[in-house]
């Protein structure tokens, strides 16, 4: 890792590892996030208070504020041995506000099913911005790279039907599909990201349907994202491989812990942080073994186990470690395992990616380590790394050690200075 980057990383694990200071320190980050802020606390628009910002934090968690900045970190990851880079948008996110509102009408009962407005087939301007914003996006990655999209970032006549499990407006099926084309043409695969379980039933069938369309010979172009935390989990992707297997396609599988714990009902997450871990090692485990359930078991009645790529999006070290290392046992042994790549957030737990990368044995090109980021302005992108900071709020603990291993490196590195 390099000295600035290493330095940037001991401020920032200093704050995240302790309360006393990440809690003000989102507090003040959220007020600026606010739109109509005076020209001083405009972060955009206050060249100090932006340097400041920029140095400090943006460059510790984003990728850049243009398209030559973006695709310069890009680059800089994949010099440091990463496998590739999953880019998305921060402007998405400014359309949280759509997807917010049509919760709180559905739960005071003043709104149900498809807004009274026409969506489909008629000209929507949230579509078209969203699209032009996520093939900019997609331009900036190569092959090898991954997309990641949020649906209902393209507006509320999307979220609309999503949310009520309807056909997608057919500007927004012409714009997934060009998208989706345009990355298959260019080898950059494309997650499409998990939201709250008031959409995400109608995000399941929009990814269903991709991927029959798109994960053809045995390899995964997208993917779909299923959260641990949720307790339906393994029954939803034991579903999606009947579908996998009846029709023939390759199932994407992303699987994160989970982001919504705030804002889903309680009912359905697992009772306990440990429960939920158990849940994604099972998962994961399982997969790698290819005996999830009825498929792949050695039971009598067993199923062939369908074609499948895993994706391990986790700061979770010991989750990494152990699936890296259950594939590379299966694969000298010969025996039955998934294609699997891994990925960590641009400027977290930068110990758990470079420990994945040190797995590496001479006699294979070692674990596929991915870094997820974000691009956009660095006011776009406070939204963006607000959210993140809530979905990520159990990492405070994991970061006491990360600022442990940073500041022991730091001290390595200084005493080098003097002994070499």
């Amino acid at each position: 890792m390099p000295t600035g980057m290493l330095l940037r990383s001991l401020l920032v694990s200093t704050i995240s590892s302790n309360r006393f200071l990440l809690i003000p320190t989102l507090s003040f980050l959220s007020f600026l996030s606010k739109p109509g802020r005076s020209f001083l606390l405009n972060v955009d628009r206050n060249p100090i208070l932006h340097a400041i910002l920029r140095k400090g934090f943006y460059d510790q968690f984003c990728a850049g504020e243009s398209e030559r900045e973006t695709k310069a970190c890009v680059q800089r990851f994949k010099d440091l041995g990463f496998r590739g880079f999953i880019l998305t948008y921060a402007k998405e996110t400014l359309f949280d506000h759509y997807a917010k509102a049509m919760e709180k009408k559905n739960q005071d009962g003043v709104a149900q099913g498809v807004a009274a407005v026409e969506v489909k087939d008629a000209f929507d301007q949230d579509v078209e911005n969203w699209k032009k914003g996520t093939l900019a996006t997609g331009s900036m990655v190569g092959e090898g790279d991954i997309l990641a999209i949020k649906l209902t970032g393209a507006g509320i006549g999307v979220s609309t039907a999503l949310a009520a499990r309807e056909e997608l407006p057919k500007r927004m099926k012409d714009a997934l599909n060009e998208i989706l084309e345009s990355c298959a043409n260019r080898n950059v695969r494309v997650i499409i990201d998990a939201e709250s379980q008031y959409f995400q039933k109608g995000i399941d069938d929009v990814a269903i349907e991709m991927m029959s369309k798109f994960n053809r010979n045995g390899t995964a172009v997208i993917y779909n994202t299923y959260q641990a935390y949720l307790k339906n989990t393994t029954n939803n992707i034991l579903g999606h491989m009947e579908r996998a297997s009846k029709e023939g396609f390759t199932l994407g599988l992303k699987l994160v812990r989970g982001a919504y714990i705030l804002s889903e009902t309680r009912s359905l997450i697992h009772d306990t942080k440990e429960d939920t871990d158990n849940a994604y090692n099972a998962i994961s485990q399982s997969a790698l073994r290819q005996e999830l359930g009825e498929f792949g078991s050695k039971a009598a009645g067993a199923r062939p186990f369908p074609s499948l790529n895993l994706l391990l999006a986790t700061h979770n070290r010991a989750s990494v470690i152990a699936a890296q290392r259950l594939h590379f046992q299966r694969t000298v042994d010969g025996l039955p395992t998934v294609p699997v790549a891994y990925a960590q957030l641009h400027g977290m737990s930068d110990e758990v990616s470079f420990s994945l990368l040190q797995e590496k044995k001479p006699e294979d090109d070692g674990p596929e380590v991915y870094k997820c980021s974000t691009w956009g302005t660095l006011g776009e992108c406070l939204a963006y790394l607000l959210r993140r900071a809530v979905e990520n709020r159990d990492a405070v603990l994991r970061t006491k050690d990360e600022h442990r291993a940073v500041k022991a490196e730091c001290w390595r590195r200084f005493k080098g200075v003097f002994t070499a």
